[in-house]
């Protein structure tokens, strides 16, 4: 048995009180950290990857769509009453770019990456594979946490790239072709209050995002006790703490991108 062997029965003690879960979750991160170091795992990366792609794709697009909708049409409407439908791309492209698809891959990552991710460990982990894992040797956090932890990243970034295309690719149908807004007009203001500072705030938000999404769903996989009811109590849990975490850094880094991007 290794040094890691027991991780999962560790990780579950912790989850006496919410101090000792905190402290439990931070002990899984490092650990996690430290088996970056080792051979990296990369069919169970592809494998969940792929996994979680496929069950956050159509949410994303399903979600975008009508957010866009929401957004764009309504802050045209704003500019076509004070005159400035010209500049309907710059807001289109501020508003995807810094918002919607920040905040729709929160939604989708949360709601059906990490609980996907705590669904599948929570289930391994009430059949007790996770301690058959131990008894042979293997670490289930260099083996299973780590790669869903990055796939969860990556993914992320892919998702809230589709969310901006979508938002800028549907604010142009919307506002040329329902609201009549020039065409020209659209595309050449884009770049006018958006660059690289607010694209780069954007994709710290997703990997960011993807992270903690991935983290939060592998801690409430391990730690999850009490049969099939208590992995539905888990799944749960993963969905509220994950919103939770994820709105709180979406505040904070959006705070950040408005200082030192628009707003600089």
């Amino acid at each position: 048995m290794t040094a890691a062997a027991g991780v999962g029965s560790m990780l579950r003690d912790r989850m006496t009180s919410p101090l000792t879960a905190i402290g439990g979750f931070f002990q899984m991160c490092v650990l996690a950290a430290k088996a970056i170091t080792r051979p990296f795992q990369w069919r169970e990366f592809i494998l969940q990857g792929w996994f979680l792609f496929r069950v956050t794709f159509v949410p994303t697009i399903a979600t975008a769509i009508p957010n866009t909708i929401l957004i764009i049409f309504t802050l045209n409407i704003l500019l076509v009453e004070f005159g400035a439908a010209d500049i309907s791309g710059a807001g289109a492209a501020l508003g995807a770019v810094t918002q919607l698809g920040p905040i729709v891959t929160v939604l989708v990552v949360a709601g059906a990456g990490s609980t996907a991710i705590c669904a599948d460990l929570g289930a391994r982990t009430i059949r007790e594979e996770i301690d058959a894992m131990e008894v042979l040797g293997i670490d289930p956090i260099h083996r299973l946490v780590l790669p869903r932890i990055l796939a969860s990243t990556f993914v992320a970034v892919l998702l809230n790239g589709a969310v901006i295309t979508i938002g800028l690719v549907g604010g142009f149908f919307f506002g040329v072709f329902i609201q009549n807004i020039s065409a020209g007009a659209y595309v050449s203001t884009l770049t006018l209050i958006t660059g690289l500072p607010e694209v780069t705030i954007s994709i710290i938000k997703s990997i960011v995002f993807g992270l903690i999404a991935g983290l939060v769903g592998c801690y409430r996989g391990l730690t999850t006790r009490g049969g099939a009811k208590g992995l539905g109590t888990s799944v749960n849990e993963t969905l509220v703490l994950a919103v939770i975490a994820l709105f709180a850094v979406n505040v904070i880094l959006t705070t950040i991108g408005v200082k030192y991007g628009t707003g600089h």
